[in-house]
């Protein structure tokens, strides 16, 4: 379209009559009447802000159409006037209300070269309140990625600032269970480990029909007689679209094929599996899951931003299921290379700071799940699982789905608290890759390699494990010591906290060989064994390496016995077994599962560690 064209297009917008005569050109008309005083290029796209001159002397205007236009959307150019790239820093602010000239010059200002004025510009737009919708929009239309991330990134950054994600393309195929297979069939067959080469045949063979011919028993794959726990969905086509993306989300995890993903339409199709599986959390949380790997390559973020990724996690960030938000949380940090120096890969979730903050981070607390355990519902409250009313007001002092994020992220707001997840298993039938036989040694390695990209031992910190998850701090700092390049997380770490972990071997072991319920042994649940020669040098070498550092310890166990499915009645770890031979021992009156899930706020369970926590970081804290 030609400027001249467009122009008529803009006088007609506000309601004026171009005339066609000899004395009065369109061109020479539009040239009297308007100026075009400043521009803002976003994305090869171009935003004109214009002002009206000397209109009485040429016509009659309506004022109030002025004003109705002003609330509606704005002009929206997909390709700039080559000239007018030089002047898209210059700003008019003849005849512009004084809020709507703020707008602007917080625009300009989100563009400045110098980083903390860009910061300083995305702080006063998310501390908006009064505006507008149109100018709520305005900042929408007319920001740039990086302020578009930041404001996603701020607590109290208004939906307004986001637009709705783009259209989704038609389907290709008949279902999006058929375009999943066919982006899993797009990508990279070659050099694929074991476990990937198993998800990646297993989702492309197996059909809805053969699954759902297969339901309401345990699930048998690929006809080796491997059986899966249990359905992932309510529907046979759910199940198949999670099998699909389960193996997408171990692609994702290698940077080549995120690019083949983006190519094939993948954030497109995420999207529409995203929208319409908002009552299937597992898939919802497997999509997240994909796009937080995507997040980690830079080259990728244009399409992210596109795509209306940042806009659906804006939202996400602000939903009351800590999964969700956490989820949406670790994919905005990975695009926020602003604020964010690290990188979370997949199963490394900030539970605070969520979103960006003035408050300076001190210190940083880890949490390490055991077996069977996962990164939030681990360290949820003891009686988590109680119903609520939808009326019921939550108060989180007293009642809180993950006592880390928000009990101890209130009580200490200097800390950098996050929680690791990573698969384990207690027999192999419910592997989630029953290929899949990965050490203490094997785990301590992919976690210790994650948790240093995330900036671990760039601060003093406290490690908090329960079980098995103990085993593997005790692991991950004997192999940091023998590795120069991370002795910062030796230097680092100042202590410890241990709940439940068998030290010196559990019962379960035994139980898992003798009980029909816990069919084959798993690798982890074998090394817990009490005559596991791992788990003895482990012990050795670890207590030998503590003492010499000087770590602050301190141990909980538990005394009542547990139940595993309605068979079992075992005492996971006695107390025997939960002594390190360093720092304090307590015996708590619950059970293996409630060691590390304090009743209220109040519990000496929670007082305690919050006592060691704030005492062993207490110089730290105060700098």
């Amino acid at each position: 379209m030609s400027l001249a064209a467009y122009c008529v297009i803009c006088c007609r917008r506000i309601g004026t009559f171009v005339p066609r005569s000899k004395s009065h050109t369109p061109w020479r008309n539009i040239r009297n009447i308007i100026r075009f005083t400043g521009s803002l290029i976003v994305g090869g796209s171009l935003f004109i802000t214009y002002e009206v001159l000397a209109l009485k002397k040429s016509l009659t205007l309506d004022t109030q159409v002025v004003e109705r236009e002003k609330m509606k959307s704005y002009i929206y150019v997909h390709k700039a006037p080559a000239d007018s790239l030089d002047h898209r820093d210059s700003f008019s602010t003849v005849d512009i209300e004084d809020h709507d000239c703020a707008v602007w010059l917080l625009l300009k200002k989100s563009r400045a070269d110098d980083l903390a004025v860009r910061l300083e510009a995305v702080r006063e737009m998310s501390g908006a309140r009064h505006w507008h919708d149109y100018q709520y929009r305005i900042i929408a239309q007319a920001c740039d990625p990086r302020t578009l991330i930041g404001l996603a990134r701020s607590k109290e950054s208004d939906l307004r600032f986001f637009l709705p994600p783009p259209p989704l393309p038609a389907l290709k195929e008949d279902s999006t269970e058929e375009e999943l297979r066919h982006l899993l069939a797009s990508l990279p067959q070659t050099e694929l480990d074991e476990c990937l080469q198993y998800f990646t045949s297993l989702a492309l063979s197996e059909s809805s029909q053969s699954l759902a011919a297969q339901k309401g028993g345990l699930w048998c794959f690929g006809g080796n007689g491997l059986p899966y726990a249990e359905s992932f969905g309510k529907v046979p086509s759910a199940t198949v679209e999670m099998f699909c993306l389960e193996a997408i989300v171990k692609h994702s995890e290698i940077p080549s094929h995120c690019d083949h993903i983006e190519a094939g339409g993948g954030l497109q199709l995420l999207q529409r599996l995203y929208q319409l599986h908002k009552d299937c959390p597992k898939i919802q949380r497997n999509v997240m899951r994909i796009i937080g790997n995507m997040a980690l390559n830079e080259r990728l973020h244009p399409a992210l931003v596109h795509s209306g990724w940042v806009s659906l996690m804006a939202e996400a960030l602000k939903s009351c299921h800590i999964m969700e938000a956490s989820h949406a949380a670790r994919i905005l940090a990975n695009m926020d290379r602003e604020t964010v120096g690290e990188k979370y890969q997949d199963g490394v979730y900030v539970l605070h700071p969520q979103c960006r903050t003035g408050q300076p981070i001190k210190a940083d607390v880890l949490f390490i799940h055991g077996l069977m355990g996962a990164a939030f519902k681990t360290w949820r409250q003891h009686d988590s699982q109680r119903a609520l009313t939808e009326s019921a007001v939550v108060d989180e002092d007293r009642y809180t789905t993950c006592w880390p994020k928000t009990w101890l992220a209130k009580d200490c707001p200097a800390l950098r608290i996050i929680s690791v997840e990573y698969d384990t298993s207690l027999s192999d039938w419910r592997a989630t890759c029953p290929m899949e036989r990965k050490s203490i040694a094997f785990r301590s390695d992919e976690l210790l390699s994650k948790l240093r990209a995330a900036g671990v031992g760039d601060r003093p910190m406290i490690w908090v494990s329960h079980s098995m998850g103990g085993l593997l701090v005790k692991k991950m700092l004997l192999e940091a010591s023998k590795k120069p390049e991370l002795s910062a997380v030796i230097n680092n770490t100042r202590g410890i906290i241990f709940y439940s972990v068998p030290h010196h071997g559990s019962r379960l072991a035994e139980y898992s060989v003798n009980i029909r319920y816990l069919l084959f042994p798993s690798l982890e649940v074998k090394e817990l064994s009490k005559d596991s020669p791992a788990l003895k040098m482990l012990q050795d070498d670890f207590l030998e390496f503590a003492k010499d550092k000087n770590f602050q310890v301190l141990n909980f166990v538990e005394t009542q016995p547990t139940f595993i499915g309605s068979m079992i009645k075992l005492h996971i770890v006695p107390v025997e077994s939960a002594d390190l031979g360093i720092g304090d021992l307590i015996p708590v009156d619950v059970n293996h599962l409630n060691i590390c899930k304090p009743k209220t706020k109040d519990a000496f369970l929670y007082q305690r560690t919050l006592q060691f926590i704030c005492e062993t970081l207490a110089r730290d804290l105060e700098n």
